[in-house]
């Protein structure tokens, strides 16, 4: 791979320095690069090991662990739609990204604060009894600090998270060459993810939360550094204006025009450019965008008011958002059960055997990494041999929304796979079978690890198959901000895992802050249940869904773009 970047680098010599002035070009890879690898480490080095943190330093009940670590991840996941409308509408890429990745600098120094100093934590607990009221609760100021490094570390991560692919693309003319920068880049981000699921989370578990965190810290400001150092480099992207402002305007002009007769003639409506064209049946309200009134044209033909006429393409690519909102709704519920999967696993994980061998145990929070490496694995596999084979027995691609369906499928058969696990370990329980008089079953977490392989191959069918279904059907002025849409969808998802689990709390004896007295078993049934429902939903919808832009020969183009959302759990 290191091979086929110099070559390409080689290849372009002669195209950089024509561009010198303008910047970009390979020279600005190993600065992106080495953003990239810093952020993410940093990222995943103190996100992944959350709910452990907040359970052993900061006193927090289990189940209140896992859902403050879904609101966060949910932030995550939306706010990179914020830095993608700022980039594209008012301060361009470099900027965005600078400012987040200082912001998450100080996130993490923050919260690395919070684990060297004693009077930034309540007490320990006291383990000499099984009373959880000798465990003291964080003060309002300990609170206060902790919520604040938080949330600065989400903001900056979700800032610089989808804004830096964009501004790496931007730096190269061709085509095949931003392709080549979005493969470096999903690597990067993979390998980083799978340092920060064991050496980081591992330091953390075995050296010290201060150690660990001090990692995150000095890998951000690293990468924080390299980046400034790079600017000059730097080909910096003008904004060009928000997509969403267009959709805004059909709203507003049809609603303006509501009493307006809609007509059957193409020299009626206003096309931007010839030949002219009737706008499409469905959702014919919006049609009444796009229709022509007295003085609303100007003699050279362009437009006294954007806000009152449209042009019959910007209502049909309105109506293109609108219609993949339903299959929007039926993702919300897919990604629901993997973000609590997520993480109930790590509480499961906690309460299991989770030793290898006499001196190595595996930390909690590293569980998640296999998810990672299985999504990884069966999207080159998918890729390079399902597809291809499918293709070659069908003579067809399978569809996006194809892949969106088998993703269900493992995802229901995940869940299922988990509840009989979970059912196992409360057995286990029963029998009074623990290690050394500790609440730890006596059950290898090992059989965690079929599921959570599960889940990572149906991640890589359905989050690939979104963004791809995003990409090719989303107007073209919104394609820039496909991935980051997907990512927020995904972000909605932590919040309703996060409701969810608080409705089973409150209405049944399922979740309790022992799990070992509760019954996660019937949780997962509860959303293998609802994973059927929505499987269902999801076959109507697609059954009744057009593609708009159906391309079999982008099928490639399609899953090395898509990969992104697959970071955003």
């Amino acid at each position: 791979m290191a091979g086929s970047v110099s070559r390409d680098a080689e290849t372009q010599m002669t195209e950089d320095s024509s561009t010198k002035r303008r910047g970009g070009g390979w020279i600005t890879f190993p600065f992106m690069i080495a953003t990239l690898l810093g952020l993410t480490i940093a990222a995943w080095g103190w996100l992944l090991n959350l709910i452990v943190y907040l359970i052993e330093e900061f006193n927090v009940k289990s189940i209140a662990a896992a859902q403050i670590a879904n609101i966060v991840s949910g932030c995550i996941c939306m706010v990179p739609a914020v830095g993608a409308i700022a980039a594209d509408s008012f301060f361009g890429t470099i900027p965005v990204i600078s400012v987040s990745a200082f912001l998450s600098l100080a996130g993490v120094s923050l919260l690395t604060l919070t684990a060297a100093l004693d009077s930034l934590r309540p007490s320990p607990c006291d383990t000499t009894t099984a009373s959880s009221s000798l465990c003291q609760s964080p003060s309002k100021l300990q609170l206060g600090v902790l919520y604040t490094a938080i949330t600065l570390a989400s903001i900056g991560t979700g800032g610089s998270r989808f804004t830096l692919a964009t501004a790496g693309a931007n730096q190269y003319e061709k085509t095949k060459d931003q392709g080549s920068f979005f493969n470096w880049f999903f690597f990067t981000t993979y390998l980083a993810g799978a340092i920060s699921a064991t050496a980081v989370v591992y330091s953390e578990d075995n050296v010290s939360w201060t150690f660990g965190f001090g990692l995150c810290v000095a890998a951000n400001l690293l990468s924080f550094l390299v980046f400034i150092l790079g600017r000059r480099f730097y080909k910096h992207d003008k904004p060009l204006g928000s997509p969403f402002t267009s959709l805004l305007r059909v709203v507003f002009a049809a609603v303006i025009k509501r009493k307006a007769v809609v007509s059957i003639s193409e020299k009626d409506y206003h096309s931007e450019s010839p030949p002219l064209s009737l706008p499409t049946k469905s959702l014919r309200f919006f049609n009444r965008a796009a229709l022509k009134q007295e003085d609303e044209v100007k003699p050279d033909g362009t437009v006294h008011n954007l806000w009152r006429l449209c042009s019959v393409q910007q209502v049909e690519d309105f109506k293109a958002v609108i219609r993949i909102i339903p299959l929007a709704l039926a993702t919300i519920f897919l990604s629901t059960p993997i973000a609590m999967q997520l993480s109930l696993t790590v509480l499961q994980g906690l309460v299991m055997d989770r030793r290898l061998g006499p001196n190595f145990k595996i930390p909690a929070g590293s569980l998640q990494v296999i998810t990672l490496l299985s999504t990884c694995l069966f999207i080159i596999v998918n890729d390079r041999f399902l597809y291809p084979f499918y293709q070659k027995l069908t003579g067809k691609f399978l569809t996006p929304l194809q892949r969106v369906g088998i993703g269900h499928v493992f995802n229901i058969l995940s869940m299922a796979v988990t509840a009989i696990v979970e059912a196992k370990r409360l057995k286990i329980v029963e029998k009074g079978d623990f290690l050394e008089s500790s609440s730890i079953a006596e059950m290898s977490v090992l059989w965690l690890f079929p599921p959570l392989v599960i889940v990572g191959i149906g991640e890589a069918f359905h989050f690939p198959g979104n963004v791809a279904l995003c990409y090719q059907e989303f107007p073209e002025s919104m394609r820039s901000t496909a991935t980051s849409i997907t990512s927020v969808v995904i972000g909605i998802c932590f919040y309703t895992s996060t409701a969810l689990i608080d409705l089973i709390q409150r209405t049944t004896a399922w979740l309790p802050d022992d799990i070992n007295h509760g019954r996660v078993d019937n949780v997962y049934w509860v959303l293998v249940i609802g994973g059927v429902l929505n499987l269902g939903y999801f076959l109507v919808c697609s059954w009744l869904y057009k593609y708009r832009n159906l391309e079999d020969d982008g099928h490639e183009k399609d899953v090395a773009v898509s990969h992104s959302a697959t970071l955003s759990t």
